[in-house]
Formats: C-alpha cells, sequence, structure tokens
C-alpha cells in the first residue's frame, strides 16, 4: 500500500510505503487526511492505515531536478497516443531517425502506435509528408517526475485534482 504525502501547502510531494507515512504520522511531521479501513495496530496504538497525509512544516521541493528520458516517460509525456495519428501508442519513434543523426533526447523522441512506427521506418517526416501535432520537449517537474502517481489510488484523486485546478 502507497501513500500520496502531500506538502503543507497541499501540492503532491511524494509516495511513499505506507510504513513510512505511519512513522511520520507518529511521530507529528504529518497527519492524516484520508485512510484505508484496515487499522493499523500496535500494543498501544491503532490508526487507519494512511492513503493520503499532509505535513505540518513545508518542506521545499527540489528545484533543479530534472526528469530522465525513458520509454515509459515518453509515452506518458505524450498521453499513450500517437505522434502521427492519435491512435493509442505503445511504441516511442525517433523524429529524426538514428541513422539519420538523431538522438535519445526528448526533442527527437514521441509516442507511436506500431503500424505509424512500421511506416514510418527510417524516414524523415518530410520525406512521407507527415507532420507533428504538437512540439516534443522535455517535461516540467512538478508531479511528473514523482514515481508512483501513474496510477493513482480512487483516495488520491480530489487531492491530486485540487491542485491541477490551482
Amino acid at each position: 500500500m502507497k501513500t500520496l504525502v502531500l506538502n503543507a501547502g497541499y501540492e503532491p510531494l511524494s509516495v511513499v510505503p505506507f510504513t513510512r507515512a505511519v512513522v511520520l504520522v507518529l511521530t507529528g511531521k504529518a497527519t492524516v487526511l484520508a485512510a484505508d479501513d484496515a487499522p493499523v495496530r500496535s500494543q498501544h496504538v491503532s490508526l487507519d492505515q494512511p492513503s493520503v497525509i499532509l505535513l505540518t512544516r513545508y518542506v521545499r521541493p527540489p528545484r533543479d531536478r530534472r526528469v530522465s528520458l525513458s520509454r515509459r516517460g515518453v509515452l506518458r509525456r505524450d498521453n499513450h497516443r500517437c505522434a502521427y495519428c492519435t491512435r493509442p501508442a505503445s511504441t516511442v519513434d525517433h523524429v529524426v531517425p538514428r541513422s539519420r543523426g538523431g538522438g535519445n533526447t526528448w526533442e527527437n523522441l514521441v509516442a507511436c502506435c506500431r503500424d505509424c512506427n512500421n511506416r514510418k521506418g527510417d524516414r524523415t517526416l518530410s520525406e512521407i509528408g507527415w507532420k507533428l501535432g504538437f512540439c516534443p520537449k522535455e517535461p516540467r517537474v512538478g508531479q511528473f517526475w514523482m514515481r508512483g502517481i501513474d496510477k493513482p489510488v480512487e483516495q488520491w484523486r480530489p487531492f491530486l485534482e485540487m491542485n491541477h485546478a490551482a
């Protein structure tokens, strides 16, 4: 079970194992905002298993952190949609093929469906007359770098949506 940790300003900060969340709550460093019904018990204490906790003090989030390039990251950035036809994507394509000098960079990689990836092959977009619907670039840090937030627990949604609206 994972727990969403919110900074004192209610912005998502990280996802931690529930055991770490229990320690933060018991030491007074966090309060429970949402919990599962399954209690955590010891000889002297019983509390609900925390699903979302709020830190009592503000923690400055890292600003210089960069999102590391990965296949999963490219698919996530592009919403698992093909950059050429917008169908569901399961592969990654080099806009400028590696055989033509294109590198493994955020700006040169896009999510792509198998059909488009096979049709494009090692050709450039201008050679086949295709266009990208967007300009691929490195994602902003924000929630993107948080591990475990890809598939949020239902109890997290109000806190994630609240942060998106702000």
